[in-house]
């Protein structure tokens, strides 16, 4: 059992000490990248007092390794006990690799979210910056050998009496000439034929000198598909509803403000974070642009290219590690004054920071939910903005409710754009009942279309007209759910709580949650019985019948099954916008952000999958995913039409996006949360103990809701609730039982002070438990 001090009851004074007296400039305390609280307290030789300050990286001893971290602290705070303190080994930078703004976002950052410092560091930096000295890998800087002229050879005469003979010489070193004298010494082999023994010659004469220049390693430098490279400023004109959004944001400058912009699906939400950009880089300051997919990066950054060349950076997983540190060198140097990536990239350098832009704000993938520190890029966006006197806009057509709720409630303002600056509306959406198509065509489901008859239809008038239609379908795979015929065993993941998903073109079962991969059965090893039910329509299966009903249609499939390589979503999105491609499907990844104006039709299939989760945000996610992916029809000349194929037409999240009616739905759901005292009305939290003994993980959950209890009793806090403990709805992943416990709280302070007392509980976790912390989660799986 767990023992909690108690609070209420003043300490005991302690015990005078003699505590060793150290000068400011003798000690500092550096965050190291390890799973514990706290900063670690080191003595600076005096060899190293002049290089040390905020913000730089130190080579340090912890235990028998030695480790990097980042000064955390210069000198020292109050110690309850007598120290005889390690010496810090080496100091690995001349200037702070974070700025006094970054060490304050990542105390923040450490605090809120109950992270170790040195893991929100690790967060900020590149790979390979932070760790233990065996494990860090920082790539070495990509250099160009060129070949630099040292000597003029300005007469001919000089020319023959020096090269004599060595005709292939003279002839390199006219060239190197001719080239302002220095040249590529790739180029001058690669191209231009001239032999390293050749080049070597000019060096042995002293005619000529090997130089190693650094090279950016820019992935997007050489990008030319349409509207790509670093084009002339593309020319258009803003709308009036653009114009007074403009106006309206920019008011904010130098005041930290967030603003919500509240924009219909192809209203030029991007238009106006170009134009906001531009203002805050001619008052000489840079800026960064949140995307939630790596999929729209390539898009993104082709507009921003096209208005800003090569001022633009991006960062992001799929990059190698090389490519993350240039860009990040860059953006830290002031080369580059644009950041553009999904969630890590809130954390970008970004000296004299004007504006940060979170495109489609209320998406889920910006919440980093899987490991530590469980930070929200939104959230940080908001506060980084504040700090640094920026601006932060929240861009979507469906914004959270969450951020809907701060604009009403006026911590936020609030920019519209109503309509579309495309001739045509929004598109006319149709719900299509799947229980009427069910009897109008039994039989069992493999043999039964995916397609309905009049979204066949749909597509066939679209093929017929060189129009192209988008299918979405949020899951991936071929079949969901796999079951035996004879004694109805559904196969299941060996380490998780969920069924294995069936592969067709791969051949194989796997897990959604591990990774566990296993080859299809011919018979059932329980009753023998061959042949397995298929069940549950995956993106995989959809492709597969397109194909069959339109033979001759150009169909491609995005998931992440399709673009687990570095450009797989670059390379299909260019194809569909060269229209090479008749008919994309896809699972969530074709609803965000695409903007190509031949699509005249967007089908959606099993719409209603997502309201059956156990989560309080799934009405709220089924209502955005449909109404972004619905914004994708209609952009060009021609008009957009939506069919929507659903089992529950009468559910007012779909029902409300069918009308594209987000005022209402978001009446509507705020009612509902307030009666359940969810977000946007508390502060949530989650805490997640898991472990190999089910046991040992539901008792510990036990005590871990009885500490927040007692400590919302202690402090008196009102209006914070604890429910729980209880198994997650997943119950095992990757062989780890799995309980939470929910504590809402109306105020944010209260809820942090039950937080700080949870997470000293981990220090008591018996051995093999791991406790969780997730504050602001945004799934509750």
């Amino acid at each position: 059992m767990i023992l909690l001090p108690d609070s209420t009851r003043p300490p005991k004074p302690p015990k005078p000490i003699e505590l060793p007296f150290f000068e400011e400039e003798d000690t500092c305390e550096v965050a190291l990248p390890l799973a514990v609280q706290g900063s670690f307290a080191y003595k600076v030789p005096s060899s190293l007092r002049g290089r040390l300050s905020l913000g730089v990286r130190v080579k340090v001893p912890i235990g028998k390794a030695t480790a990097v971290g980042i000064v955390e602290r210069v000198g020292m705070r109050p110690r309850p006990s007598p120290l005889r303190l390690r010496a810090i080994r080496e100091v690995l930078d001349d200037r702070p690799v974070l700025d006094e703004d970054m060490v304050r976002l990542c105390r923040w950052m450490a605090h809120y979210y109950l992270a170790p410092l040195g893991l929100v560091a690790q967060t900020v930096l590149p790979p390979g910056m932070l760790g233990r000295q065996d494990s860090r890998r920082e790539p070495p800087p990509k250099v160009r050998r060129r070949l630099i002229l040292t000597r003029t050879l300005g007469t001919l005469s000089e020319r023959v009496e020096v090269f004599g003979r060595a005709h292939r010489q003279r002839a390199a070193y006219e060239v190197i000439e001719s080239m302002g004298g220095a040249a590529s010494v790739a180029h001058l082999v690669g191209r231009l034929g001239f032999g390293r023994p050749v080049l070597k010659g000019l060096v042995d004469r002293g005619l000529a000198k090997m130089v190693d220049e650094p090279v950016e390693r820019d992935p997007f430098g050489d990008d030319g598909g349409p509207g790509g490279g670093v084009g002339s400023r593309p020319e258009f004109d803003l709308s009036n509803d653009q114009v007074a959004a403009v106006n309206a944001i920019d008011r904010l400058d130098g005041t930290g403000r967030t603003a919500l912009l509240h924009g219909v699906t192809g209203s030029g939400k991007t238009e106006v974070y170009i134009e906001l950009i531009y203002r805050q880089l001619a008052r000489g300051r840079s800026a960064i642009v949140l995307v939630p997919e790596i999929s729209l990066t390539p898009q993104t950054v082709r507009r921003f290219r096209a208005r800003f060349g090569d001022l633009v950076a991006v960062l992001h997983s799929r990059l190698s590690a090389g490519e993350r540190h240039d860009a990040w060198r860059a953006l830290r140097e002031g080369r580059r004054r644009i950041a553009i990536g999904p969630r890590s990239a809130v954390l970008a350098p970004a000296p004299e920071l004007g504006i940060i832009v979170v495109d489609e704000e209320h998406d889920s993938s910006y919440k980093q939910s899987d490991r530590a520190p469980r930070y929200h890029a939104r959230s940080v966006a908001a506060m980084r903005a504040r700090s640094t006197k920026a601006i932060c806009v929240l861009g979507s057509a469906t914004p959270s409710l969450e951020s809907w709720h701060n604009a009403v409630g006026g911590r936020y303002a609030r920019a519209a754009l109503p309509h579309r600056v495309t001739p045509r509306g929004l598109p006319g959406v149709k719900l299509v009942d799947g229980q009427a198509e069910r009897i109008s065509a039994p039989g069992n489901e493999a043999s039964r279309s995916v397609l309905s008859e009049e979204l066949a239809d749909a597509i066939a008038a679209r093929l017929e007209r060189d129009e192209q239609t988008i299918l979405l379908l949020n899951r991936r795979g071929y079949s969901t759910i796999l079951e035996c015929g004879g004694c109805n065993r559904v196969w299941t993941c060996r380490r998780c709580s969920a069924t294995l998903t069936y592969h067709r073109r791969r051949q194989r079962m796997a897990c959604r949650y591990c990774d566990f991969q296993q080859g299809t059965l011919a018979r059932c090893p329980d009753c023998g019985q061959a042949g397995v039910l298929q069940s549950g329509v995956g993106s995989e299966q959809l492709e597969r019948q397109v194909c069959e009903t339109f033979p001759h249609a150009r169909v491609a499939r995005l998931d992440s099954d399709t673009t687990d390589t570095k450009w797989a979503h670059r390379d299909t999105l260019d194809s569909f916008g060269r229209k090479e491609i008749d008919i994309l499907v896809g699972t969530q990844m074709v609803a965000k952000g695409l903007d190509f104006p031949g699509v005249t039709l967007v089908g959606v299939i099993n719409a209603d999958a997502g309201l059956n989760l156990p989560d309080f945000r799934a009405s709220e996610r089924t209502f955005q995913l449909i109404e972004q992916v619905s914004g994708r029809a209609g952009r060009g000349d021609e008009p957009g039409e939506v069919l929507v194929q659903t089992l529950r037409p009468r559910h007012p999240a779909l029902r409300f996006a069918a009308s594209h009616d987000y005022h209402s739905f978001v009446e509507q759901e705020l009612e509902d949360r307030a009666e359940l005292g969810f977000p946007p009305h508390s502060r949530l939290a989650r805490l997640i103990v898991h472990g190999r003994s089910e046991q040992k993980v539901s008792a510990f959950a036990g005590e871990i809701a009885s500490i927040a209890r007692q400590l919302i009793r202690k402090n008196e806090l009102l209006g914070t609730d604890v429910a729980g403990p209880a198994p997650c709805p997943i119950e095992k992943i990757k062989n780890r039982w799995r309980w939470h416990i929910l504590v809402a709280s109306a105020r944010a302070k209260a809820l942090g002070r039950v937080l700080d007392g949870v997470d000293r509980a981990r220090l008591s976790l018996p051995g093999g438990l791991r406790l969780d912390i997730d504050r602001d989660p945004e799934a509750l799986l």
